[in-house]
């Protein structure tokens, strides 16, 4: 077949592509997907294309700039995407589940 350097690939990358398992399982849709920096770039998106030509790339970068000073400065960006305490509460169990596989 000629995807055997794609089935090669897949295969050497099977464990870190699943990774995000070991975390919980109200983590794993949020680590899956990066929906809060595809949120954010859309938005830079949408104002790029007000402005249509940048004289150059310093003015883009700018605008840019400025839309992530926006988001970093307002309510928008205190929302949090995962909540640690699961993970923590998690991480205590694990040593413990550890000593009961070993005995």
């Amino acid at each position: 077949m000629k995807l055997s350097k794609a089935a090669s690939t897949v295969r050497a990358g099977v464990e870190e592509t699943l990774s995000y398992y070991s975390f919980p399982r109200e983590h794993w849709l949020r680590i899956r997907t990066n929906n809060m920096l595809e949120r954010v770039m859309r938005e830079i998106r949408r104002r790029t294309r007000v402005v249509g030509c940048f004289p150059d790339g310093h003015s883009a970068l700018m605008l840019a700039a400025a839309r992530l000073r926006h988001i970093a400065g307002t309510k928008w960006s205190t929302y949090r995407y995962l909540n640690m305490k699961r993970l923590q509460e998690q991480r205590k169990e694990q040593p413990q589940e550890q000593v009961r596989a070993t005995a």
